[in-house]
């Protein structure tokens, strides 16, 4: 069984990893990751780049992996408020680096819809190859549900390019919380855009974490129960299961495991390089099986391999991918 990663993420050319959240993730988990620590601070984009394209070239069940960048955030004039120096990743070097890995890299753009230029954007990197957009917009502070934002979405289907719409909780940059809600969802479905709804809309709640950490479907959070409905209402709508393997997000996986009805519109995703835990974490796998997935090499084959103990190989969800990749 090989599937597609449908959510992995490019960093910025800039990157120095000096951000406390990246410190800590390098430090606890950069060599489970599959990175040499020390050549990764001190060539970090070359470093990521060449580690993230073998790994999964090395990897037995990855066929490729969607790639993408975050575009800064911008005002109506295109001026830049905001750039993230790990995660805004530009278009140009996603493009770069689809044309050296062709073979295991599948090019997706990142436009904030606030860009005056945003809808000959969209042309000129369709053209070029792009095969679907991201959306970050909690970090663009960009209410989806505006009507300014119409002719972008409609654009999109026109093309038939997916959009990956973050929906949950963010702990990479600042975010709006308003703008993570699943209400993000409704504009572009009613265009007609296929949706990928990411991270399943999970979300940390403070108050309910320790309830939620108890599996019982009724404290997760309202948004992750309305998304099962909603993948059921629209046929234009689908969701990831990228980050899941995080805190908190993992407890979901036996609830998610069992909705069969909407298993056909799940979409296999890692959110790399988000790092995540095998061990120390709140699955309800035995702690024998956790030690043995913990010693799985590969990063991306690490991830399979626990999602296969809730979805086995013939689940569509690593198949799904096909209904919304023209991989032509």
């Amino acid at each position: 069984m090989q599937t597609i990663d449908m959510h992995t993420h490019l960093v910025s050319r800039e990157v120095t990893f000096g951000r406390f959240y990246d410190r800590m993730a390098i430090r606890f988990f950069g060599k489970k990751m599959g990175f040499d620590t020390k050549a990764l601070l001190a060539a970090p984009y070359l470093t990521y780049c060449s580690t993230l394209t073998q790994t999964i070239r090395r990897s037995k069940y990855l066929r490729k992996s969607v790639v993408f960048g975050v575009d800064a955030r911008v005002n109506a004039k295109g001026e830049v408020l905001h750039r993230d120096l790990t995660v805004c990743a530009s278009n140009e070097d996603v493009l770069r680096l689809y044309e050296a890995h062709s073979d295991v890299v599948i090019p997706f753009f990142s436009i904030n819809p606030m860009r005056p230029d945003a809808l000959d954007l969209i042309d000129r990197y369709s053209e070029l190859g792009f095969k679907g957009a991201k959306f970050l917009q909690n970090y663009w502070n960009v209410n989806t549900k505006e009507r300014r934002y119409r002719r972008y979405f409609e654009k999109l289907q026109e093309k038939n390019l997916p959009l990956i719409i973050h929906i949950g909780s963010e702990s990479s940059v600042h975010s709006y919380r308003p703008c993570e809600c699943i209400s993000m969802l409704h504009h572009p479905l009613d265009a007609g855009v296929n949706v990928i709804a990411a991270h399943m809309a999970l979300r940390y709640e403070p108050s309910k974490i320790l309830r939620a950490l108890s599996g019982n479907a009724k404290y997760f959070n309202a948004d992750y129960l309305t998304l099962l409905t909603m993948l059921q209402q629209h046929e234009n709508l689908y969701a990831d299961v990228s980050a899941l393997l995080t805190p908190v997000r993992a407890k979901a996986l036996r609830h998610l495991s069992e909705q069969c009805q909407i298993h056909d519109k799940l979409l296999f995703g890692t959110d790399y390089p988000v790092p995540f835990s095998t061990i120390v974490n709140w699955y309800d796998l035995p702690y024998r099986r956790r030690f043995e997935l913990a010693k799985i090499e590969n990063v991306f084959d690490r991830y399979v391999e626990t999602m296969l103990e809730y979805f086995p190989k013939e689940s569509a969800l690593y198949s799904n991918y096909t209904k919304i990749l023209d991989l032509s």
